[in-house]
């Protein structure tokens, strides 16, 4: 089964924020060392290391129980299968998750001791999933970890919660993987000013949302694997393009050195953990492209291999 994505509203976000309190606390937005209009969303506290813990939450509060019967199952590198799986084992419920070949061993590892079943594939097969919202032969109700509007309406509350924090924010950068959580981002941010610029932020080795405002069409992009596994994919979702082209300034594309860097900035002076996807919003904030005023840099999340980490700390890109 699965949900084309809709028009969300920032009512829908809303509605999704009241539901969360009291099951996820509100992320610090706190500065960053030594540059006073550069602040970061800490969704790496969450509990299960990243955002997408809100938008599981609010598409299975959504769900009948009736139709999970058969538990649910999605397609995911591994941090919403994570946040799904955690999600079911509270409920007693099967989980099944398709991840492609490439995925880090810490992810699969943590899904697997939330009981969540893994599927693994190469990556054209995984990304065919995506593209249709299915896997052949994977039970369970399939919730897409991008083109959900329920998704994208639960990822949006991080917006809310910025400019209830920081009114007078100007910019906001945002990890690119699939769109959804810029949408709902930028959706929930451009209610309270619509003058808001929206970036997103890509790594050289996947940056498909570049290429397409640029050329102005979904673009495929020749997508190399990297240690900032939580971002970049082979092309921008053809039902993400339209929205995410409505509500995105532009695309900030970082090299894997300055994102190793950022990861080493944040660890030694603001004692923050960021995988690479989020580290990266930081060196894009660092490259001064963006416009003036206060910019927000969303760290999505803290998941990051060990080893890769250590790399990253001794000034390494690792590999």
């Amino acid at each position: 089964m699965s949900r084309d994505v809709g028009p969300v509203q920032l009512s829908d976000i809303q509605e999704a924020s009241e539901y969360m309190k009291g099951k996820l606390q509100p992320t610090p937005l706190v500065q960053l060392w030594d540059h006073k209009d550069i602040f970061l969303k800490l969704e790496n506290l969450q509990p299960c290391g990243s955002f997408k813990l809100r938008g599981a939450l609010n598409a299975m509060r959504k769900i009948t129980l009736e139709t999970l019967e058969h538990g649910v199952c999605t397609a995911s590198t591994g941090n919403f299968a994570k946040c799904l799986a955690w999600i079911a084992d509270d409920m007693d419920m099967r989980c099944n998750v398709l991840v492609p070949s490439h995925s880090p061993l810490n992810q699969l590892s943590a899904i697997e001791k939330l009981k969540g079943s893994i599927t693994k594939v190469e990556l054209d097969e995984w990304w065919e999933a995506v593209e249709t919202h299915s896997y052949e032969g994977m039970q369970g109700t399939f919730i897409h970890a991008v083109c959900d509007p329920d998704v994208v309406a639960g990822v949006g509350t991080i917006g809310l919660e910025i400019v209830d924090c920081i009114p007078d924010i100007s910019n906001i950068i945002v990890p690119y993987g699939g769109g959804g959580l810029i949408c709902g981002i930028a959706i929930a941010a451009k209610a309270h000013n619509p003058h808001i610029k929206v970036y997103a932020c890509e790594v050289e080795t996947a940056c498909p949302l570049k290429a397409a405002l640029q050329a102005e069409e979904q673009f495929t992009f020749s997508f190399r694997t990297s240690f900032v596994d939580g971002i970049g994919v082979k092309s921008v979702l053809p039902e993400m393009l339209p929205l995410v082209k409505s509500l995105v300034t532009d695309s900030i594309v970082v090299s894997l050195q300055e994102v190793a860097d950022a990861v080493k900035f944040l660890s030694e002076m603001n004692n923050i953990r960021a995988e690479g996807a989020g580290a990266a919003t930081v060196a894009a904030a660092m490259k001064g492209v963006v416009g003036e005023g206060k910019t927000a840099c969303i760290i999505s999340g803290g998941i990051i291999d060990t080893d890769k980490y250590i790399q990253c700390l001794q000034g390494q890109v690792p590999a």
